[in-house]
């Protein structure tokens, strides 16, 4: 029964006339950003994170937040009407949205995807108030050698699972390491790859590296190619509410969706986007009529919408329970609570309990009003296409350059985002993975304080990392990825090469 006082006192703090009206502009903002290709989730809450000081740490992470899974019901939308993904997530909805439009049916699409994105929303809301208490009691009863082997595992799950190269994203997650490094030893106070550049002996910043990487990169990276012009639709959207036949056809992948899509989203390196997909594949081969798929099948939209919100909610779990972010957006997530003074961790639910179960709730009153307001703004939603690149990268570029400045005034934090907006172009070009390093970057600091802590109370001795059963449990799980990995290609190299060669 305490978990139902708990979403009590959840919903006593969410439904407060400040967080509501804050939780209503996260979700608009959130939409705005979904409907818009070039404006990403991350750039867009590492922008808005310096506007966040002088809120409450609880009405900050609810309008963040609502900007996160606002973006997955945006995307939707001109993946739909125009093919148009506004979120990577919504990459696999253009497959049969577009097509469904193409054949009169934009309204059943456009509905499904947002009753789908709110059942999935409701589901995993509950799954995270249900799922979070235990798992956060269980992680009081780790020490510095168990965040030390969760942060590991953490970090080869993101390089293991991204959808690239995994060569390069061990690459990136290495490289992510090293400038986590940057700044004064947290033990000895010796500064490390300062340069004698006073500004970077407090570390690098967090907001000028990601607007950098992912604001002004994506920038250069749109300019580079020819822009053609936007193909916007027309004709009246109508039959919004789906017929009884489309919801029959839709429940089942609604709900494989639903607990797929949070699963995943708990898992590092997962979230919305995997989430997606793999809905995708699940429908396609659980399917009577797989040939249907990517001619307009409603399963082809019902199912990954719904996967992608409770994917990007589900990601709120390793964070809230374990201060371990599952993907690039939820490190940056992290770095909002620590500016406000709050660990995360599982000390939260004690620390800060209103702060903890105030955000969950507010995920299900976001999940309502984004229902209520998108449907109706549909048509309003594709007007904005209409604005074209050469006035919305520029606007995009003043943003990213306030942004950064009005984080500590600092002329150098300009200079970083300048240099790291360069490396994020160099990264889209050379097909890099940027998310293990945001990763990496953010928890390089608490791994190597985490294994300073562990060797000072083993005396030097790494056999803590074995005698600790729980920190074992996780260096196990490493080898067993790391075998994963490396014996299929043993194998395929073995049959490459002639038996006279061995």
């Amino acid at each position: 029964m305490e978990i139902f006082s708990n979403l009590g006192l959840g919903f006593s703090i969410s439904l407060s006339l400040n967080n509501l009206w804050y939780c209503f502009i996260g979700c608009m903002i959130g939409t705005f950003i979904g409907v818009l290709p070039g404006l990403g989730v991350t750039v867009t809450i590492a922008l808005l994170m310096p506007l966040t000081f002088k809120l409450d740490p609880t009405t900050a992470i609810i309008m963040l937040a609502g900007i996160y899974y606002g973006a997955q019901y945006g995307g939707s939308t001109t993946s739909i009407l125009v093919n148009i993904p506004g979120e990577a997530s919504s990459v696999v909805t253009c497959l049969d949205g577009y097509q469904m439009a193409r054949q009169g049916r934009a309204g059943p699409a456009l509905g499904i995807s947002a009753f789908g994105s709110f059942i999935a929303g409701t589901i995993a809301t509950f799954g995270l108030a249900f799922l979070a208490p235990p798992l956060a009691q269980f992680a009081l009863k780790f020490g510095p050698a168990e965040y030390f082997g969760m942060m590991c595992l953490g970090l080869i799950a993101a390089a293991f699972l991204g959808q690239g190269s995994m060569l390069k994203s061990i690459m990136m997650v290495f490289f992510g390491l090293i400038l986590g490094t940057i700044g004064r030893d947290l033990v000895t106070s010796f500064p490390r790859f300062t340069f004698e550049i006073s500004e970077l002996e407090d570390g690098l910043g967090l907001v000028p590296v990601l607007i950098g990487l992912f604001g002004v990169g994506e920038i250069l990276n749109n300019l580079e190619a020819p822009q053609k012009g936007r193909e916007i639709y027309h004709e009246p959207i109508r039959g919004l509410l789906p017929s009884w036949r489309e919801w029959k056809a839709s429940i089942g992948p609604i709900l494989r969706g639903s607990v797929m899509g949070f699963f995943l989203g708990i898992i590092p390196g997962g979230g919305a986007g995997i989430s997606s997909y793999a809905s995708y594949a699940v429908e396609k081969k659980l399917s009577k009529t797989p040939d249907q798929f990517g001619k307009g099948a409603i399963q082809g939209v019902a199912g990954p919408e719904s996967a992608n919100n409770a994917g990007s909610q589900g990601a709120f779990v390793p964070l809230l329970t374990l201060g371990i972010p599952a993907n690039s957006v939820m490190a940056l997530f992290v770095g909002a609570l620590m500016i406000h003074g709050i660990q995360p961790g599982p000390l939260i639910m004690t620390k800060a309990p209103q702060m903890f179960w105030g955000v969950i709730t507010s995920m299900y009153v976001g999940n309502v009003m984004l229902l209520l307001l998108n449907l109706p703004l549909i048509g309003m939603w594709v007007q904005l296409l209409r604005v074209p690149y050469r006035i919305m990268f520029p606007s995009i570029l003043l943003i990213c350059l306030i942004g950064t400045y009005s984080m500590n005034n600092s002329l150098f934090e300009l200079f970083l985002m300048g240099i790291f907006g360069v490396v994020g172009y160099l990264f889209k070009r050379l097909d890099l993975e940027m998310a293990p390093m945001i990763l990496a970057f953010v928890l390089g600091p608490f791994m190597e304080d985490s294994l300073k802590q562990a060797l000072i109370t083993s005396h030097g001795s790494l056999g803590i990392f074995i005698r600790r059963p729980i920190s074992a449990t996780f260096i196990g799980i490493i080898c067993f990825f790391i075998l994963l990995q490396t014996i299929p290609r043993v194998r395929r190299y073995k049959a490459a090469v002639p038996k006279e060669e061995l």
